[in-house]
């Protein structure tokens, strides 16, 4: 790969290695391929509603610990009052894999949590540099901050990831993958 984008030659390859029967689904690699699309990426869409049902839509910056999110946010934010009013939230990823072609994406449902910067559990991630992507630049000392925790419910949805491209973009319909998260 130069310069952030990938060589012709590798996704002429990609494009070339795909064959002409669908592979076996397979429920503990597609989960690995989304929780590596989780961890590398640091940008989601975070969807949000009120009690009176105003949804909300709003990128923000995260970083993942296992398959939790957290997100530093001001805390008169229109997403942290939707999230105290109605803990039901909708998150997701885009992933950016090749040049061309449709993007690819992680999504999920679950639950949206309000963490104070003084949390014992946000210290400890702190202290850990667990949450070190998204605390630079002096976020913490900003006034007027709390943390988001998303966490998803039992399923996790995927679009393009562990698909072939030359087949995704033979029929971009057949791009949805969705696994069950143990437990």
């Amino acid at each position: 790969m130069m310069g952030g984008i990938r060589c012709t030659a590798t996704i002429w390859r990609d494009l070339m290695t795909t064959a002409s029967t669908p592979e076996p689904f397979d429920q503990a690699r597609q989960l690995e391929i989304a929780r590596r699309a989780i961890a590398k990426q640091s940008f989601c869409v975070l969807a949000t509603s009120s009690a009176k049902n105003r949804p909300q839509a709003v990128g923000i910056m995260y970083a993942a610990v296992d398959l939790d999110l957290y997100s530093v946010v001001g805390e008169g934010t229109i997403k942290v009052r939707n999230i105290r009013e109605n803990p039901k939230i909708g998150v997701c990823i885009p992933v950016r894999k090749y040049p061309v072609g449709p993007p690819l994406a992680v999504q999920f449902q679950g639950i949206g949590q309000v963490l104070a910067t003084t949390d014992p559990h946000i210290q400890d991630l702190i202290k850990s540099g667990r949450l070190k992507r998204i605390t630079g630049l002096a976020a913490l000392d900003s006034p007027g901050i709390c943390f988001i925790r998303m966490t998803p419910h039992r399923r996790i949805s995927t679009y393009g990831l562990g698909i072939p491209l030359l087949r995704l973009m033979r029929d971009v319909s057949k791009g949805s993958r969705s696994v069950e998260l143990p437990g």
